[in-house]
């Protein structure tokens, strides 16, 4: 049977009444309806069963999940350790981190060796090999974008890049280098990076690239007091002086930071393992930076006028034998070396040996009046010429018969007057010999200075058995012995110090992190003679530079007493062995009668105009004392020098 509903039939009711109206129009034909075309019935869509696709899609994702699985499982399970290993490798970067280095300062504070901050430019080889950057010729790239930057040869670089051994983690390109430049390859790496990010065909070959924040040398009064100071050269070595004297005080200790980084920037979301550096202590030297520079200036000038190999002037408180200045010429500027010639590197005066001459006749005085064999009035017969051994003496400049005061023959500088005066030291010549041998030692010839400088030399002083026969009366008036600039000045300190000895420093302290100033042990002293020997000594030296038949008359300073002596000997050529040139020196401190500063200079081999040192040093001793007492603000005593006789009537 059929679903449908049977249609209903119409059933007739009764018929309505007419409704009354107006008179009824004649009725018109109407049109005939059409029977309404059938229409087609609507086409019914039957959807198919979904389970179908959603099996097969299900099938895919399970297949997609799986190779996921299968990948999860490789890395972390079969290969683990391999991915571990490679991992930890490129992701862990350790670096060291340079200790500041500790200023050098003169006595006032003024920094004459700092740190300036630099950049170490470093590299991680394993970054560059093929198999990080998908690229053959990695470290060929990187050292061709490097090399302008840093100044190197882009064969250099690449050897660097690309080193044998294959596990090195860490090496330098290029030390001490400037902010700017490190920006300068940041900011490439940066690009580089940005880069590789949308353009698939770039590679980053500076990822491997880093930097060290540490610190560049810096001698910010270009030469001045270099030989004190020293250097350190581009791979943070001390080469010399202060600098390598005391490089463990001023160096500090290094640390250590190990970070994760990634394309060769820091992870700041991962922990790092950092080892602080400790900054090295500040060294506070005795010179005084204005002294040393006018010793500098004026023993520069006067070499260059002479035309001589070399000069040094060395200023000393007497009181304290702390140096003031210690300035050698020619120089070098420790911020630069390449153009320094390699003689003029180092401390000179420290560092030649030389025969002092006729300054050292003030050891033969001293041991004279200190033994009492003679007293400055004593009279010295000096002929013109005086057979000893197997030579025949002479003076300076031929003369006839002198008739001088012990005060004479030092202040006149007589050879011959110096070698009769040490003959009576002893009853025989032998007993001299040890006798004048026992003060050269006290006074500090034949030792080091206890400035412990390195290179320093201690002179040459053999002992009294060894001496030769001509040796046995050029020693007393300063030949046949060698010494250093400082061991000469250091003698008439002594003297100037009432004849106590005392070591010569050139540090006055350090300064440590904490900011604490440790004093530097103080300098041993050691009577030589006796004050009143001392005191006679500078009168007597006195003679030298204000008679008018002293050979220092060049020294003279208006207003102040001083005491000096000149020295002119022969110079042994250190190419040769032999005797060629002169050293011409001069000796003295002010005032006389009451010391407070030591001026010693000397000059080697000068080859134009005089080479007598009562000449060339005289007027360096003047003007470096003249701008010391200056400077220190010692004022004339207003004594009466004491004018002692020069000669004798016979």
């Amino acid at each position: 049977m059929s679903d449908r509903e049977p249609p209903r039939r119409r059933v007739p009711g009764p018929a309505r009444p007419a409704r009354p109206g107006p008179k009824a129009r004649p009725a018109a034909s109407r049109p005939v309806r059409r029977p309404a075309a059938s229409r087609p019935a609507p086409r019914v869509i039957r959807l198919g069963s979904p389970r179908p696709r959603l099996r097969l899609v299900g099938l895919a994702f399970t297949l997609v999940l799986a190779a996921f699985v299968v990948r999860l499982f490789q890395v972390q399970v079969v290969d683990a350790g391999t991915y571990a290993a490679k991992a930890e490798r490129n992701r862990y970067v350790g670096q060291v981190l340079a200790a500041e280095r500790g200023e050098i300062t003169d006595r006032n504070g003024i920094a004459l060796a700092t740190s300036e901050d630099a950049y170490d430019i470093t590299a991680d080889p394993t970054m560059f090999t093929p198999e990080e950057l998908e690229v053959g010729d990695g470290p060929e790239q990187a050292a061709a974008l490097l090399a302008p930057i840093l100044g190197q040869e882009q064969d250099t670089l690449v050897g660097k890049l690309r080193p044998e051994d294959k596990d090195l983690r860490y090496v330098k390109l290029a030390g001490r280098q400037t902010p700017q430049v490190w920006k300068q390859i940041k900011d490439l790496k940066s690009a580089l990076a940005a880069k590789a990010q949308t353009d698939g065909s770039t590679v980053n070959v500076l990822a491997g690239v880093f930097s060290v924040p540490t610190s560049k040398r810096v001698y910010p009064n270009g030469d001045l007091a270099a030989g004190i100071l020293g250097w350190v050269n581009g791979e943070d070595k001390a080469g010399g002086g202060i600098e390598l004297q005391l490089n463990k005080q001023l160096a500090g200790k290094d640390g250590k930071i190990r970070y994760a980084q990634s394309g060769g920037r820091l992870v700041p979301t991962v922990g790092s393992t950092e080892t602080p550096a400790v900054p090295g202590s500040d060294v506070e030297l005795t010179i005084d930076r204005d002294i040393q520079w006018a010793a500098q200036n004026a023993i520069t000038e006067q070499v260059r006028k002479s035309r001589a190999d070399r000069g040094y002037v060395i200023v000393q408180d007497t009181r304290t034998g702390e140096i003031l200045a210690m300035a050698n010429s020619p120089g070098f500027d420790p911020n630069d070396l390449s153009d320094a010639s390699p003689e003029a590197l180092g401390n000179a005066a420290l560092q030649d040996a030389y025969e002092p001459g006729s300054t050292a006749k003030v050891l033969s005085m001293a041991a004279v009046l200190e033994e009492n064999a003679a007293t400055p009035a004593t009279h010295v017969v000096v002929p013109n010429r005086l057979h000893r051994g197997d030579r025949l003496f002479k003076d300076d400049v031929d003369h006839p018969t002198w008739y001088l005061t012990l005060n004479g023959v030092l202040a006149k500088s007589s050879n011959i007057g110096t070698i009769l005066a040490t003959g009576q030291l002893g009853r025989t010549q032998a007993q001299a010999n040890k006798v004048l041998y026992d003060y050269l030692r006290r006074f500090g010839l034949g030792s080091y200075t206890g400035l412990g400088f390195p290179g320093e030399t201690k002179g040459i002083l053999a002992p009294p058995d060894q001496w030769s026969t001509s040796q046995q009366y050029t020693i007393p008036f300063g030949q046949g012995v060698s010494v250093n600039a400082m061991q000469a000045a250091s003698v008439y300190s002594t003297i100037a110090n009432d004849g106590v000895r005392i070591e010569p420093t050139l540090v006055r302290g350090t300064k440590g992190a904490d900011g604490r100033f440790t004093p530097a042990p103080k300098p041993e002293r050691t009577r030589v003679v006796s004050a009143k020997t001392a005191k006679t000594l500078a009168r007597m030296l006195e003679s030298v530079v204000d008679d008018e038949e002293g050979t220092g008359t060049r020294a003279r300073i208006p207003g102040y007493r001083v005491a000096g002596k000149t020295g002119t000997a022969n110079r042994v050529d250190p190419a040769t062995g032999k005797y060629h040139g002169y050293t011409s020196s001069f000796a003295g401190f002010a005032p006389a009668d009451n010391p407070r500063v030591t001026v010693y200079c000397a000059i080697q081999n000068a080859t134009e105009g005089s080479y007598f040192g009562g000449q060339i040093c005289g007027p360096v001793y003047k003007q470096v004392m003249e701008f010391a007492l200056k400077t220190l603000q010692v004022p004339p005593t207003g004594a009466k020098p004491a004018n002692l006789p020069v000669t004798f009537e016979p």
